[in-house]
């Protein structure tokens, strides 16, 4: 895999937001093909994908989507080898929490209150922003 991108993890309602073509934050998929961006997936996040992609269009879809992150070069598979356990009040958010502190990730891309808590952690670090947060500091850096 090259790492020439920057490394985020998508919250699921994010990752959906962005895989439309007619969606204004397609962008942010098509950085991820091209490999200005890396996807960080864990096993768990993807069931999840799956999941939902099923329940908003059909299985069909679902495969599709969920077999184009399996071999994509700038989608990171993560194994997660600990668990922060740091959201109490959603606890199924804390895979995208363990996978973005495993991989190392510059971004975790998410506009759920919960992960609020995050930007008054100091250890450990997570760069918890929303979807226009990103957006806006994703084109800052890139714009000469």
């Amino acid at each position: 895999m090259n790492t020439t991108g920057f490394k985020i993890v998508l919250d699921t309602n994010i990752f959906i937001a962005i895989i439309g073509k007619q969606s204004p934050f397609r962008w942010i998929f098509d950085k991820i093909i091209d490999g200005s961006l890396v996807l960080c997936i864990s096993n768990e996040i993807l069931l999840e994908y799956r999941e939902i992609l099923e329940r908003k269009t059909n299985e069909a879809v679902a495969n599709n989507i969920v077999n184009f992150l399996m071999i994509h070069p700038y989608v990171s598979k993560i194994e997660i080898f600990y668990r922060f356990k740091l959201i109490s009040t959603d606890e199924d958010d804390n895979k995208f929490v363990d996978c973005a502190i495993a991989s190392n990730a510059q971004f975790l891309v998410s506009n759920d209150k919960h992960f609020d808590l995050l930007k008054h952690l100091d250890f450990p670090q997570v760069n918890i922003v929303t979807l226009t947060e990103f957006e806006k500091r994703f084109l800052d850096s890139t714009t000469p």
